[in-house]
């Protein structure tokens, strides 16, 4: 079991400004190359093992159990059990040497787990009207336009499909109506799922505009609580935030101090790798510490203790680094096209190929 390190518990402000020293980290990786990230030795990247270079980075402190992963990764599939699953031996958890209780988790998530975990959440969750996202700022989403392409019930469950926008065509003429349309223009389907898209949320709705969560929550999904709770037992997933990247996307450097629970944060990271940048202490301590982290799809991190309030940013997507095996998502991989040429998702065939899809849980109270 990974042990809860108490975090440290000072009244932080979700406004202020991170220390010019982790700006400057952030700044750098902001600016990188392709090519010359890959051969930077600051940056830990753990699917390379244990390398010299990663030993003064990292330590293995503990392992979740082959087991412990089956039984969590069921709740994605209804409790009926996953007999393709494929999984290896047990997964080793790594903690940062310099940011004590950062755990590091690479290759967590088996590949259809990823799959699964993308369905849930951007088939259902994504068109059900009580999980906001940022295009609700200034934009109603179409949500009958998704209930139309299954009028009846037996209809859904007899394609074994979920109400999602992806059942619309790239093409479809039903748009997003701005809320002032002379601030806003309406917006496309393909326009909503290119770009537009950036995130949503899960359980508790978090107002970004007064940095706090909303009194009036729908229940957090049960089946992806059940599956976090599963691999971390010691926090219970209530609210969450799913960032939606493209290559160029960045999420500036900032600390998640409005929950009233020091419980750890899990992040799960999905599709493109991407660049993650965490720092304790100021200039004003004398003791800065930072972190750069290449995570790639599967791979999950634990906020524990002193690092739950780290300062942490993603300063950069590495184009063209999704697996291929997940490339065609949302339609069938590309192994099953001979059995099902007429996949209904084939219009946006290759979507998560340009997208890292980034599933950020936590506790809202102990």
């Amino acid at each position: 079991m990974i042990s809860r390190l108490m975090a440290q518990g000072d009244a932080l402000d979700a406004r202020e400004r991170p220390p010019a020293f982790i700006k400057s980290v952030y700044k750098f990786y902001r600016k990188l190359s392709k090519n010359a990230f890959t051969s930077d030795a600051g940056v830990l990247d753990l699917s390379l093992g244990l390398s010299p270079a990663n030993c003064s980075m990292v330590k293995k402190v503990d392992k979740l159990l082959r087991s412990t992963v089956y039984a969590a990764c069921c709740h994605l599939r209804d409790g009926n059990g996953l007999a393709s699953l494929m999984l290896g031996s047990d997964v080793e958890v790594y903690e940062a040497r310099n940011i004590p209780g950062l755990l590091l988790i690479p290759s967590l998530v088996p590949r259809e787990t990823q799959r699964h975990l993308l369905s849930k959440v951007l088939h259902r969750d994504l068109s059900d009207a009580r999980h906001r996202t940022n295009v609700h700022l200034h934009h109603q989403l179409p949500y009958n336009a998704v209930q139309r392409c299954f009028p009846h019930s037996s209809e859904l469950e007899s394609a074994s499909r979920a109400l999602s926008f992806f059942n619309l065509s790239p093409t479809s003429s039903d748009l997003f109506l701005p809320v002032d349309d002379s601030i806003h223009k309406p917006l496309t389907v393909s326009q909503f799922l290119g770009r537009k898209l950036r995130w949503m949320t899960l359980g508790d709705q978090y107002d970004w505009t007064q940095k706090c969560y909303l009194l009036d929550n729908p229940p957090f999904p049960a089946d992806i609580a059940a599956f976090v709770h599963g691999l971390f037992p010691e926090m219970v997933a209530e609210a969450a935030i799913v960032n939606v990247y493209t290559p160029g996307d960045t999420l500036s450097m900032h600390r998640d101090v409005s929950e009233k629970c020091e419980r750890g944060l899990v992040s799960i990271s999905l599709g493109c790798d991407g660049v993650f940048v965490v720092g304790l202490g100021s200039e004003k301590d004398g003791n800065e510490k930072s972190l750069v982290v290449r995570l790639r799809s599967g791979d999950a991190v634990f906020m524990t203790g002193p690092s739950r309030f780290a300062w942490h940013g993603v300063p950069q997507i590495l184009p063209d680094t999704c697996p291929e095996w997940l490339r065609p998502w949302p339609a069938t991989p590309m192994s099953d096209l001979d059995q099902d040429r007429n996949d209904p998702y084939n219009a946006w065939r290759g979507w998560i190929s340009n997208k890292r899809i980034n599933l950020n849980v936590r506790q809202m109270r102990d």
